[in-house]
């Protein structure tokens, strides 16, 4: 088995629509009133409007080059806190690396790179 899809609550479905397809450039699958789908890699986004702000699991967004995903995440604008980081080292010596930010409701995401 493996994970076909996510869920997560927006305040705002525009805005957060906004924010997954232009400031992370995720593709948008589709949209209905009050939902709308992206593509994370072959896994579903789905984002669910609730009209309220509420607290969310932090999504770890894999990516090849987090130095560059992290240059271009802070020139579109989006709210790092803090630079990438080694988080562990392997015996083998890939190294596994973050880097967190905010999203439009200022909830935690985090950019995720193993480095071979």
């Amino acid at each position: 088995m493996s994970l076909s899809q996510i869920a997560r609550r927006v305040e705002n479905l525009d805005r957060a629509r906004r924010f997954w397809r232009e400031t992370l450039g995720i593709p948008e699958l589709y949209a209905f009133p009050g939902l709308a789908f992206f593509d994370l890699g072959g896994t579903r986004l789905m984002l669910r409007e609730t009209g309220r702000r509420e607290e969310a699991d932090i999504l770890y967004l894999r990516t090849s080059d987090i130095a560059a995903s992290h240059a271009d995440l802070t020139e579109k604008g989006a709210s790092m806190t803090g630079a990438p980081h080694m988080i562990h080292k392997h015996p083998d010596g890939a190294e596994e690396w973050m880097a967190f930010f905010k999203d439009d409701e200022g909830r935690d995401l985090a950019l995720h790179s193993l480095i071979r």
